[in-house]
Parts: C-alpha cells; sequence; structure tokens
C-alpha cells in the first residue's frame, strides 16, 4: 500500500491575503454536518465568498482568471482556530495541492501533510513577490520543490521552509500514519503477540 512520494508539487497559484485566517473562515461549522468529507470544497471560503442570498462577493477564488490554481498563498498563522480536519480537507477538495504562508497552525499544519498537501512557509516579501507575478500573469505556473527546498515561479527561485520530518514523510510516500500502520500489520501483530495483557484474552 506504498503511498505517492511528493517530490514537488507544480500548478498556477492563487493569493488570498491576509494574517490568522482560521479554520472558521476556511469553513464555516454549519457545512461540517456531515458523514464523508465529499463535496466540502464547494464551501471554502463560504461566507467571505458568498452574500446571504448566496451571490459572489468579490474575492480572489471567484476571480475566472484564478479558475483551476491548485496552488494557495495567504499570510501569517494560516489555519489558526479549531483543530477540525474539515479545513485542510476542503480546501484540498477545492482542488488545492499545496499552500504557501509565512506560517500555519500546529494542528492544521499537521492534518494537511496527513493528506498529502505540503504546506510550505516563505517569508512575506517572497510571498508578496509571488503573489504580484500571479497579479500580472495568473497563468504563471509554480512549483514547490520539496527535495530542493524551493518555490519556482516565473524563472526566480525562493526559498522556503518546513518540518523536517513532514517534508520527509512525502517526499519518502509516509505522509499517512494509517496507511503507513496498515502496510506493516505483520510487524503490528507480532508486537501484540508479545504484550502480556494481550496474549491473555
Amino acid at each position: 500500500m506504498a503511498l505517492e512520494k511528493i517530490t514537488q508539487v507544480t500548478g498556477r497559484g492563487v493569493y488570498v491575503p491576509g494574517d490568522d485566517i482560521d479554520t472558521d473562515r476556511i469553513i464555516p461549522a454549519r457545512f461540517m454536518k456531515c458523514v464523508t468529507f465529499d463535496g466540502l470544497g464547494e464551501y471554502l471560503f463560504h461566507d467571505v465568498r458568498k452574500d446571504p442570498s448566496g451571490a459572489d462577493k468579490p474575492h480572489p477564488l471567484n476571480e475566472a482568471r484564478f479558475a483551476g490554481a491548485s496552488i494557495l498563498l495567504s499570510g501569517n498563522n494560516f489555519g489558526c482556530g479549531s483543530s477540525r480536519e474539515h479545513a485542510p480537507q476542503a480546501i484540498y477538495r477545492a482542488g488545492f495541492r499545496a499552500v504557501i504562508a509565512e506560517g500555519f497552525a500546529e494542528i492544521f499544519f499537521g492534518n494537511s501533510t496527513q493528506l498529502g498537501m505540503p504546506c510550505v512557509s516563505a517569508s512575506r516579501d517572497d510571498i508578496r513577490a509571488i503573489a504580484a507575478q500571479i497579479e500580472a500573469d495568473p497563468a504563471t505556473s509554480l512549483t514547490i520543490d520539496l527535495e530542493a527546498g524551493v518555490i519556482r515561479a516565473a524563472n526566480r527561485t525562493f526559498p522556503f521552509t518546513m518540518r523536517e520530518a513532514n517534508r520527509q514523510s512525502l517526499i519518502d510516500g509516509r505522509w499517512d500514519p494509517i496507511a503507513d500502520l496498515l502496510e506493516n500489520l505483520p510487524a503490528v501483530d507480532r508486537t501484540a503477540s508479545g504484550l502480556p495483557y494481550l496474549a491473555a484474552r
């Protein structure tokens, strides 16, 4: 059950500016009444994208020129607030495969890694430079190279940081701990059989 080795993510970007964008803004709580995560992408940033009647408000994700973008850029402390897994799920199911921000809330970062969606941190100046390039040409292709530790955009290269254990888990295809556990069930069974409180049952 080997997982995909994620060594780089390439796609077009969209910049959603702002610091401290919390999980309730990413996916409002009333849309979390679901058995599975299917369909959550439809409600990504719902309350800042839609008015009470459901009509579009001005927002980067509503602009046709950014349709199909798969790399989201934002500010500092992205994904703060509650620990809901629905937030990275909504981003992923809206078609995004990576997030670039100045920094991330701890639990959001971990939940994203377990989806195989890299979250990398870049400086404010570098994010603004990438955002300016996207604004000038929305067709700009971005590449997050996890092995090299850089973001490439329009012949420019920008460094990023990422917790090493998470970066390596993506590169090695070990980013989902449940899949990793299932792949190693024989070793789990051997360990369990040697535990006296399990063997006695």
